[in-house]
């Protein structure tokens, strides 16, 4: 996206949210009370005004929720402002109760608000959305493409840059530099130019950028015709992708002072990863102060159970192989590991996990930990210390993962998890450690914010009911 164009997608959807909330909570108001004098205490009324906007400019910027806004249906649409209300009231009527604004502030005027918003939004937005269409349409804000390619790569790129690229961006031209194509049609795009007229016939056209993808082609041949370009001052993109490799696992950057293109599997904003990393830290804090009210009791019942420390600790690989000492309430014999070489024959895992339904080597208050996942609990101190997140991968023991090959690897390419995909799919049915691999690298090619709080929600029904803990 052309730098000028997302400022002005970013930013005026942002102004235009912003004075629909404005709008949607003054007419809330005004509807409840008839007028804007027996609303009770002004000032709390201001601040909600003031928290349901700053959620709005958070929500913009961070989650960046609008960023296919003019790719969106008007079905897609219609959803994306409901989530975007849904999850506004859901966290501001939270930060009322902890204010304790609540009882103070009409629930009636949050509820008109909602209503009112929601309707406001969708309108703008479809406003905006037609506005732009109409505006980058123009024949002066059209940005023409010439793509210049190889033959057999001519179908795969303009379905890829159809698919992909905005709305604003128009391709008026092709040119082949493998075989003679001149003067043809290609999908109704006139083929224009080969490999020895291509800067000539660029220079008499009406052209503001050029779209290279010729893997087959020397570098020499191809600095002439970056230079060449460049000279004429045309912008001009040079695909630097490997044939057959995914888009979305590369990037360009810098490495040193060399300009890259970087190879990934994951691929996410920072921005994203930060707030994962604020509810790591809150999360974190949260789960240490439940654990120190379940430490007491805990520690005693374990102690009357069986002989041996309250907390086991074990060395297990992170991310990207880093060791780290993971914590639990110990739910186990204390020569757990001497008699596990015993049991490996009755394995009941598939793979390099070992798992055993009827363990001889869990205690009885240890069977219970593990029933309700309390035995878990000391992992929050892992996971706001940043060895381990809320939501991850399940982390290997350094047994296990001496073992991997390539593609077990890339399960640890991401920090691991208190919860995971896995956990919340019925671990107890689980057989095969290839499953296990398939759930954690489906986490980490589908990652993002709401499926983490998705995870969270399942993983709260899970402890609960103690689905699939065994």
């Amino acid at each position: 996206m052309k730098q000028t164009n997302k400022i002005i997608e970013v930013y005026g959807l942002w102004f235009a949210d912003l004075i629909c909330i404005l709008a949607a909570f003054i007419a809330a108001t005004y509807i409840r009370f008839g007028n804007f004098s027996d609303m009770g205490d002004k000032n709390i009324h201001f601040l909600v005004c003031i928290c349901l906007m700053l959620f709005c400019t958070i929500y913009s910027f961070f989650i960046d929720w609008n960023r296919n806004f003019l790719k969106r249906s008007m079905a897609k649409e219609t959803w994306a402002v409901l989530q975007y209300n849904v999850i506004m009231i859901m966290v501001v009527s939270f930060l009322m109760v902890v204010m304790q604004w609540a009882g103070v502030f009409s629930r009636l005027v949050l509820g008109y608000f909602f209503f009112l918003n929601l309707v406001f939004s969708l309108a703008i937005h479809m406003l905006v959305k037609k506005v732009l269409h109409t505006y980058y349409s123009s024949e002066h804000n059209t940005v023409k493409v010439m793509v210049v390619t190889q033959s057999n790569l001519m179908d795969e790129t303009l379905d890829r840059l159809e698919r992909e690229l905005e709305i604003y961006y128009q391709v008026v031209a092709l040119a082949c530099m493998d075989y003679d194509m001149e003067n043809r049609k290609f999908r109704g795009i006139p083929v224009v130019a080969g490999r020895r007229d291509l800067l000539e016939v660029a220079t008499q056209m009406a052209l503001d950028e050029v779209f290279l993808n010729l893997p087959g082609i020397s570098r020499s041949s191809m600095e002439d015709i970056i230079h060449g370009f460049e000279d004429m001052g045309v912008d001009c993109h040079y695909s630097l992708e490997l044939p057959g490799a995914e888009a979305n696992r590369s990037r360009v950057g810098s490495f040193g002072s060399y300009t890259v293109i970087t190879y990934t599997r994951f691929q996410s904003s920072y921005k994203r990863m930060m707030i994962k990393r604020v509810m790591d830290i809150a999360g974190g804090l949260a789960g240490m102060l439940i654990t120190l009210l379940f430490f007491p009791f805990v520690a005693i019942a374990i102690k009357l159970d069986s002989r041996g420390p309250v907390l086991f600790s074990q060395v297990r690989i992170g991310r990207n192989g880093r060791r780290f000492k993971i914590y639990k309430f110990r739910s186990m014999y204390m020569d757990a590991e001497e008699r596990k070489k015993e049991l490996e024959a009755r394995n009941e895992m598939q793979g390099l996990m070992f798992k055993l339904e009827n363990d001889p080597r869990i205690t009885r208050v240890g069977a219970f930990l593990r029933k309700t996942s309390i035995d878990e609990l000391p992992q929050f101190y892992n996971v706001f210390k940043g060895d381990m997140s809320l939501v991850g991968t399940r982390p290997p023991t350094e047994d296990e993962f001496e073992q991997y090959n390539q593609y077990y690897r890339r399960r640890i390419s991401m920090t691991p998890g208190l919860t995971g995909m896995w956990q919340v799919s019925g671990r107890s049915q689980v057989q095969n450690f290839d499953d296990v691999v398939k759930y954690d690298l489906m986490y980490i090619d589908n990652w993002s914010l709401r499926l983490d709080i998705r995870i969270l929600f399942q993983t709260v029904g899970v402890v609960l009911f103690g689905k699939g803990a065994k």
